[in-house]
């Protein structure tokens, strides 16, 4: 299988270790020279489709498609492409177009009740307000009175969403299907960093089958409300063993599919790829062995490591995939013996997350005493729940 994936950040790096693993054959286009993901394949092109006049020659030796991106230019070259029906395209383009937005998600969750944080003014402060479009932390602020409010809203580009700051525990799913046929995968949870960037994926849940079996439900209402056809990701906080949720994203996320496969074996984008529906019953349930893992970034300098949000890795230049890196089963990493600064996404896994953690700790305690640290931070946002048992 000849995969072409388009993008070399972050959903790149996901995209090209997925596909890896299902043994294909990987190319990364990016218009970035030093992509994250340029070194996570066999070949690398360089290159921006947004003015390529010739895109079907670029991409006609491929079997298929993976969008890995959020640039809109470049998405709607390749909707205008994927309408030639020439090779499989791994996008629900429809369904992307409204959970890009998360003024219209939060109205589409609203029609069909599901819980959600309350949206101001509604609501008291403090407040979290974030950009409508675009993932990941950028431009998200907790405001803590109308006078702050005002201010921020005065220079904040675009449009905003307001919400109720809810404190507590995070956790994603990825749901995979077609309508009237949509399987939810694992249940995974997220820690932040303090500008709510995540730093850490740990999987399994360790939240209630009653719990799980809610979130499952939520994921199914929403996916046949979007007739969803393909992979979306839903991100929500527990609060007070009600599942709000923040967002929708109907493409393949960062971080949470490897952790999903270190965890279970299940591949999502080879079951994208090869079926175009749910995976069997049988491999892909929630209910399926889960091994303990723990999914984080880290950064080494000044005698320092820090553990940080992911976009920490999307800066860092072209990653490579290491085995048994200081006792992590797996890691990206452009550490090299002649820089002082550098970064790695490490893949810890055991056969439960207590013993996976145990093993995180003699990992980062192995590399700081390797290059000799004398500090160590690990920081979350203020009052956020904190539970690593």
């Amino acid at each position: 299988m000849k995969a072409a994936i388009i993008g070399g950040k972050l959903q790149g790096v996901e995209a090209a270790y997925l596909a890896g693993k299902a043994g294909w054959d990987v190319t990364v286009i990016d218009r970035a020279p030093h992509a994250p993901a340029s070194g996570l394949c066999h070949r690398f092109i360089h290159t921006d489709i947004t003015t390529r006049t010739d895109l079907e020659r670029l991409l006609q030796p491929f079997d298929l498609v993976i969008p890995a991106l959020e640039n809109q230019d470049a998405l709607k070259c390749l909707q205008n492409y994927s309408r030639h029906d020439v090779l499989p395209i791994l996008f629900d383009f429809d369904a992307y177009t409204i959970t890009s937005s998360k003024i219209e998600s939060d109205r589409l969750l609203a029609g069909i009740h599901i819980p959600a944080p309350v949206p101001y003014p509604d609501c008291g402060f403090p407040v979290i307000v974030k950009p409508s479009r675009g993932s990941g932390s950028k431009g998200i602020y907790v405001i803590h009175d109308l006078k702050q409010l005002k201010s921020h809203l005065a220079t904040a580009p675009g449009e905003q969403v307001i919400q109720k700051f809810v404190d507590g525990p995070s956790y994603s799913m990825e749901i995979i299907g077609y309508p009237g046929n949509y399987c939810p995968l694992q249940v995974t949870e997220l820690e932040m960093d303090p500008v709510f960037d995540c730093k850490r994926v740990m999987a399994p849940s360790g939240l209630s089958r009653k719990i799980i079996g809610d979130f499952e439900k939520i994921s199914t209402v929403i996916a046949e409300t979007l007739a969803l056809k393909g992979l979306m990701d839903i991100e929500v906080i527990l609060d007070n063993d009600v599942l709000r949720v923040l967002e929708i994203d109907a493409r393949l996320p960062s971080q949470t599919p490897v952790t999903v496969h270190a965890s279970t074996g299940i591949n999502m984008l080879q079951f994208l790829a090869e079926q175009h529906c749910p995976p069997p019953e049988n491999v892909a349930k929630t209910d399926v062995a889960q091994r303990g893992v723990v999914y984080e970034h880290i950064r080494v300098t000044d005698n320092t490591l820090t553990v940080t949000g992911e976009h920490a890795m999307a800066s860092a230049g072209p990653l490579r995939l290491e085995k048994d890196f200081f006792g992590a089963d797996e890691a990206f990493t452009c550490q090299s013996e002649n820089r002082t600064d550098w970064v790695a996404t490490l893949i810890i896994s055991a056969e439960n997350r207590t013993v996976a953690w145990e093993k995180r700790e003699a990992v980062i305690a192995g590399i700081m005493q390797f290059f000799n640290l004398s500090t160590y931070k690990d920081r979350y946002p203020i009052n956020h729940h904190v539970d690593n048992s």
